[in-house]
């Protein structure tokens, strides 16, 4: 117990969430701090590359085996199966009406790329190596939950399209796109790869990590002013409640495959977070009727802040626990 204390307080208390945190104090002091759109861009490419990359060594290292296989298919599955398990808490705790509660269901099932790489950045820090192909199982679980979240519209009035839009915006989203091609680039150079370009994707990563959470917590600041008067608070317990619920199914069937207490780690993180990238994206083509400053607001303004101030250490010490790491 008191690892796990000393943990969320060294988290808390880390350049990573203090950013996020002056981010998040200046927004909602109103004041005119901001990251202009385009340096925040090349923040998340930098991220999204860096960590993909990495990624892909690992792989190369290890070697693509039954293990993989098994995380892959069961990343898909939790992908598939968490949106509905989020729809009827939400419904049940909320009220809300059906469309909005299966586009905010669908960021439920998906993936929050950003809290994927503090997590990682919080395992390296307490030396406790995880399986490289993790980043392979968080770029298979963005787009599932958003076809679960258009088969629960489809059970009830509303209707989600389905069409070739909303398929090229999933799988052609950026963030998928580059993190799968840098995975595959890692794959294929392996070390020698990474020797050649570790001076710029190792020693800067942890600060380019700190100006990108300073603009999320801008952002998160902002949704939560402007969703003040539109979200309730069965709403705001659900985004609370919501990614604790997700990280014991992750929990359950990283076990199930037997991944290391890092695997198992990353696995209940990807099945807490919540996706304010590529599932926005695609719900504005599939369900434009749905409101935004309700998803947004949910998965970056509560989820994103929970996961990554209490909820990482809470993981990590859950995954010790039944790992007995």
């Amino acid at each position: 117990m008191y690892e796990s204390l000393s943990l969320a307080a060294d988290n808390l208390l880390s350049p990573i969430v203090l950013s996020f945190a002056l981010g998040l104090a200046a927004a909602l002091a109103r004041s005119d701090l901001s990251i202009p759109e385009a340096a925040a861009k090349a923040l998340s490419i930098y991220l999204l590359f860096a960590i993909g990359f990495k990624g892909g060594v690992s792989v190369s290292d290890h070697g693509v085996d039954i293990h993989l296989g098994a995380a892959l298919l069961t990343g898909i599955a939790l992908s598939a199966m968490l949106p509905l398990l989020a729809f009827a808490l939400l419904r049940m705790m909320s009220g809300m009406d059906r469309l909005n509660a299966a586009a905010v269901a669908g960021h439920y099932g998906s993936i929050s790329i950003v809290t994927f790489v503090a997590a990682t950045s919080v395992l390296e820090s307490q030396g406790i190596a995880a399986e490289g192909y993790m980043v392979a199982v968080a770029a298979a679980m963005e787009a599932p939950a958003i076809l679960s979240a258009l088969w629960l519209i489809s059970r009830g009035e509303g209707s989600g399209r389905m069409d070739a839009t909303l398929w090229r915006e999933i799988l052609l989203n950026g963030s998928i796109v580059l993190l799968v091609g840098a995975f595959f680039i890692g794959w294929i150079t392996g070390p020698e790869g990474l020797a050649e370009i570790s001076s710029f994707i190792v020693s800067p990563f942890k600060g380019v990590l700190c100006l990108f959470l300073l603009d999320m917590g801008l952002v998160a600041g902002r949704g939560l002013r402007q969703g003040r008067g539109t979200l309730g608070l069965g709403a705001v317990g659900f985004g609370l409640l919501m990614p604790v619920v997700g990280s014991l199914v992750g929990l359950t069937a990283a076990l199930l495959i037997g991944l290391s207490t890092g695997g198992v780690m990353l696995m209940m993180v990807l099945a807490a977070s919540a996706s304010y990238i590529a599932v926005p994206a695609a719900m504005r083509v599939a369900l434009p009727e749905a409101n935004p400053s309700i998803y947004l607001t949910l998965s970056l303004g509560v989820t994103f802040p929970f996961n990554l101030t209490l909820g990482l250490p809470l993981y990590l010490a859950l995954a010790q626990i039944a790992t007995g790491g």
